[in-house]
């Protein structure tokens, strides 16, 4: 324990072990609903039975990025496949311009190699500060907008309309009725301050609706970890394919939407954890980048959309996490985790859609930043 205090240096920044273990439970409790989002939302482009490589790919992905915030930059900060890319890959690229999820991963691969360069060569910051504020923070609105959407689609709330172009759905449903409670409570709680409060709303739609006969109970709890044989390396087949004219502009997206979203979530944690310096500046910036960079090279290697920093590691940072050593605590949850996959399995679509409706509209609230008279 010693060993671990002076490595992670807990009296340069006045902490303990058991402050960070608890930093880094309240981080992970309050993020954990991406292992039954993430999956949710790529299945739908890649397939229905792959939901259980893509709970692999999705938490292995997310530890091993944030295992290496924790230990090359010191930062309390949690990474996972990001809110808003996952949609953007899955309906946009895959559904939308009809891009094989195959060559979709290696699109997503080339924008975490060219992240990777540009991080190294410590070219990002300089990006970062040359784009305008304003443009930050509408590309954020945005896409929080959007992931909104896709949780009333997934819900039922909202439908196809031929002559609107989207319809009120049948709110008598079970799974629309089921989302719009759940929705509520996750906010009631939120607003009560209640860590981990849209994990309980997923966690109580699907018991209710397991209750209610509306979706079917899981067969077991526990489970062996289920490698992704059919996701592992498909990135690498169409590497090259990625960057023909036709693809190099969904390239970019991924690395414009993925260099502001974890530059705008790195300075907003460290903000207000106060570990800018006098300057403004994030100390030891370029390690946080590159595990950031590094997480999308190997997500996209097991198969999941690009991986980013989590505003919700506030929440660890709140509960007094100052040292990476919680974010080692976020990793090892998330490999723990795995042995949850038949659980996670049985969690239904529209049980997931409050989480993407309160995050959308997290996310759409920095619209208010926008200095539109600018």
């Amino acid at each position: 324990m010693n060993a671990i205090a002076r490595f992670f240096e807990f009296e340069k920044v006045d902490t303990t072990f058991k402050t960070e273990v608890v930093g880094g439970l309240t981080t992970f409790v309050t993020m954990a609903y991406i292992i039954a989002v993430n999956p949710g939302i790529l299945s739908q482009a890649m397939g229905p039975e792959l939901f259980p490589e893509l709970v692999f790919a999705t938490c292995f992905s997310a530890a091993l990025a944030t295992l290496l915030m924790g230990i090359g930059a010191n930062y309390p900060f949690a990474l996972a496949p990001g809110m808003g890319l996952n949609a953007f890959f899955t309906f946009s690229v895959v559904l939308g311009m009809g891009v094989r999820w195959d060559l979709a991963l290696s699109v997503v691969l080339a924008s975490g190699l060219l992240f990777l360069i540009l991080s190294l060569l410590r070219i990002r910051e300089v990006l970062i500060h040359a784009v305008p504020a304003g443009l930050k923070h509408a590309t954020a609105a945005g896409i929080g907008l959007f992931i909104a959407f896709i949780g009333l689609k997934n819900a039922g709330v909202i439908v196809a309309n031929e002559a609107t172009l989207v319809g009120m759905g049948d709110l008598q449903t079970g799974p629309a009725g089921l989302a719009l409670l759940g929705l509520v409570a996750t906010a009631v709680l939120m607003s009560r301050g209640m860590k981990g409060a849209i994990l309980v709303g997923v966690i109580g739609v699907t018991g209710l609706a397991m209750l209610l006969g509306v979706s079917e109970t899981p067969e077991a709890v526990f489970g062996v970890p289920v490698w992704p044989e059919h996701l592992f390396g498909k990135a690498f087949d169409n590497l090259a394919l990625a960057f023909d004219p036709a693809l190099i502009t969904v390239v970019f997206a991924f690395l414009f939407v993925d260099l502001f979203d974890t530059m705008g979530t790195l300075v907003g944690l460290s903000q207000r954890s106060g570990f800018l310096d006098h300057q403004g500046k994030l100390p030891r910036a370029n390690r946080a980048l590159l595990a950031d960079s590094l997480g999308t090279v190997v997500g996209s290697i097991m198969g999941t959309s690009p991986v980013t920093t989590y505003i919700e590691s506030a929440s660890g940072i709140t509960e007094g996490a100052r040292t990476g050593f919680a974010s080692v605590v976020v990793a090892v949850m998330f490999m723990l985790a795995l042995f949850l996959t038949p659980l996670i399995e049985s969690i239904p679509m529209f049980a997931t859609a409050p989480a993407l409706i309160v995050v959308g509209v997290l996310m759409m609230s920095s619209v208010a930043r926008i200095h539109w008279d600018d």
